[in-house]
């Protein structure tokens, strides 16, 4: 049977996703060479655009960022020939001006993972892909444009650093990454961000802050975050919604074609296994 294709996908929380926004809704199972994703993925319609959500911990929120199998989240979305992500994140603010509520679409990450699966080209294949600019520029302008028309307070660029989990910060690490000038934090933009690159498909956040971290002095307490989270559901939806008929899919984007280039393996050197693997990622290079 064939599998309904999509060309945007949303990651989220599943309070950011509204099925009355879709018609024609179905769920699909998705097998990878890497596991299942989070959860059976949902695709329906939105006008003449396919539209797929992925809960990202899964429904009911049952795993830990550290245990996300984001490559399967990712190859399972390219799969299905999703070309644009856009993804929901909750976040803490690193400075003072970004008070909780408010949304920012970054344009730059700061790793501080250690435990993650970050690339799909492990076993015999070598990429070493650029990654300077680790969200795409087209789609957070857009994202960023219709955020500030619809009246949200936003800040259009900053830079997400990416902690571990799944605890929050120290107040130590906490007063660091604020004096090294970040501008939020999260445990999920990596290594979704990095595998969307690799998959060529474009990725763009949609932070929506939650809280101050403990620089401010405050604890952050689970209760808070989920509270102003869900605040900022519906406007994540508005967002979405009115994202999706503007987003084209016409790319000329750096996402586009971000493995022209970068595999460095003679072909002739690549394993079988491992071509078979990977063939939805790298069979147009092969």
């Amino acid at each position: 049977m064939k599998i309904v294709q999509a060309d945007i996908a949303i990651i989220g929380g599943s309070g950011v996703y509204d099925t009355s926004m879709l018609d024609n809704v179905k769920e699909v199972e998705i097998d990878t060479p890497f596991g299942k994703p989070s959860d059976a993925i949902t695709i329906g319609s939105f006008g003449e655009t396919n539209v797929a959500f992925l809960p990202r911990h899964g429904k009911g929120h049952r795993i830990s960022p550290s245990k996300l199998n984001s490559r399967a989240n990712i190859l399972a979305l390219k799969k299905l020939g999703v070309k644009r992500i856009i993804s929901a994140s909750a976040v803490g603010s690193l400075k003072l001006e970004l008070k909780p509520l408010d949304i920012v679409i970054p344009d730059q990450i700061f790793d501080r993972t250690r435990t993650r699966e970050s690339t799909f080209f492990d076993e015999g294949l070598v990429v070493h892909m650029g990654f300077a600019d680790p969200f795409c520029p087209e789609m957070s302008s857009l994202l960023g444009d219709i955020t500030s028309e619809l009246g949200y307070s936003v800040q259009e660029k900053g830079t997400y650093v990416c902690m571990e989990g799944p605890q929050f910060s120290t107040r130590a690490e906490s007063r660091v990454y604020q004096s090294l000038g970040f501008d939020i934090i999260g445990m999920t933009a990596l290594p979704e961000a990095k595998l969307a690159r690799e998959a060529e498909i474009c990725y763009s956040m949609i932070a929506t802050v939650t809280d101050y971290d403990v620089w401010h002095e405050e604890d952050v307490t689970i209760e808070t975050v989920i509270a102003n989270a869900v605040k900022n559901e519906e406007a994540v939806r508005n967002i979405i919604k009115e994202a999706i008929p503007r987003i084209s899919l016409e790319r000329k984007c750096i996402c586009a074609n971000a493995l022209s280039g970068a595999i460095v393996t003679a072909p002739d050197k690549i394993p079988v296994e491992t071509r078979r693997k990977l063939n939805d990622l790298v069979g147009k290079y092969l």
